[in-house]
């Protein structure tokens, strides 16, 4: 299993009227979880590009918990419990406050398609060796 754990903080324009996290914008954060996931295993989105893999998302679940409120401090741990089995790839993910509280959980699924064709295509082999240490 790999786990990674990146911060953010509640900007005021992401707020809606009652000063919440404005429930569209969960998905960013989702966004920004697994962008820095990977950059912590050392690779990065652009890389998987100039080697002509997209990912597009395929499916978001969310289960909102507590509201994240204008200002917070928020950790956001994204897991992925197995190594991707084929084409797609499942990021869970994790919102807690500054008290520890858990906000909020989703799972996102992508897949990986050829850039050019549009087609899926196994998981990339150098995100692979990246992910095998946690697999083993």
């Amino acid at each position: 299993m790999f786990t990674a754990t990146t911060h953010i903080r509640v900007r005021y324009g992401e707020t809606d009227q009652m000063g919440y996290l404005y429930y569209g914008n969960y998905a960013l954060y989702f966004e920004v979880g697994r962008a820095e996931a990977i950059r912590q295993l050392g690779f990065t989105y652009r890389e998987l590009e100039e080697q002509g893999v997209i990912m597009p998302v395929a499916e978001l679940n969310i289960k909102y918990l507590r509201p994240a409120l204008y200002d917070d401090l928020i950790t956001v741990k994204t897991t992925l419990r197995e190594l991707p089995p084929a084409h797609k790839i499942q990021f869970h993910t994790e919102l807690f406050n500054e008290k520890g509280e858990l906000l909020n959980v989703g799972v996102t699924t992508l897949v990986f398609l050829n850039a050019t064709t549009r087609q899926k295509v196994p998981l990339p082999d150098p995100l692979k060796e990246k992910l095998l240490p946690y697999f083993t």
